[in-house]
């Protein structure tokens, strides 16, 4: 179907929407509260769909994010909420790893952790790319740090800790732009079917080759 076909083109972070435009909310809202309470965050996450003339564009859409430390040690509890949006089954699986990754980068233990996350919007949302920026959320939580306002990472999180290559950065960065986010991380080693994309008037984008860097760049902040 068309739908496979683009997402194979254009990589990871493919969001087939059910509404004809993205909304953004206000990026990094959150509640702040004592230690096991629940902290919650609204994140960006960069994407691409497909526009009613057929064309790829880029597209900014959100998660709802909340995190929560238990007084057991039963291991990573992550839920998937239903409604009004969605995650396929690959962005829930590389949502998982980026958690763990991201926590093994810092030193941290998962095993008290609790993560729920929810689709506020009525789309449903493919592919890995999103995985980084969630799995450094999480662990910016479990540190008491924020990822500054405008800025965020399109790309997942590779099993020895770089930041692995997502397609569809030209679209992407146009979106961004849009959303007046005006730095954007991006993987240091592009996908070799990438077009040639320009940075937008304004905007700051930094390659990043690691959980490490990334880290840095989003919080301010060393990630040990």
């Amino acid at each position: 179907m068309f739908h496979r076909t683009v997402m194979s083109r254009y990589g990871h972070g493919f969001i087939a929407l059910f509404l004809s435009c993205a909304l953004y909310g206000e990026p990094f809202a959150s509640t702040n509260g004592e230690e096991g309470s629940p902290r919650e965050r609204i994140i960006p996450i960069l994407g691409v769909t497909i526009s009613g003339g057929g064309q790829p564009i880029g597209t900014v859409t959100s998660l709802t994010l909340t995190f929560q430390e238990r007084t057991d040690h039963r291991g990573l509890m992550v839920s998937f909420l239903r409604g009004p949006g969605k995650l396929s089954p690959m962005a829930q699986t590389s949502i998982q790893q980026a958690i763990y990754r991201a926590a093994s980068a810092a030193g941290l233990s998962t095993d008290a952790w609790t993560v729920t996350i929810a689709v506020p919007q009525p789309v449903t949302i493919y592919g890995d790319s999103l995985s980084a920026m969630v799995g450094l959320t999480v662990t910016a939580l479990a540190k008491h740090d924020s990822i500054m306002d405008d800025r965020i990472i399109t790309g997942g999180i590779a099993p020895d800790g770089h930041i692995s290559k997502t397609g569809g950065l030209s679209y992407k960065l146009a979106a961004a732009n849009a959303a007046h986010i005006r730095r954007v991380l991006v993987p240091d080693v592009l996908d070799p079917e990438e077009a040639e994309w320009q940075t937008p008037f304004l905007m700051h984008v930094s390659p990043v080759e690691s959980v490490q860097q990334a880290y840095q760049v989003l919080t301010g902040n060393p990630i040990q």
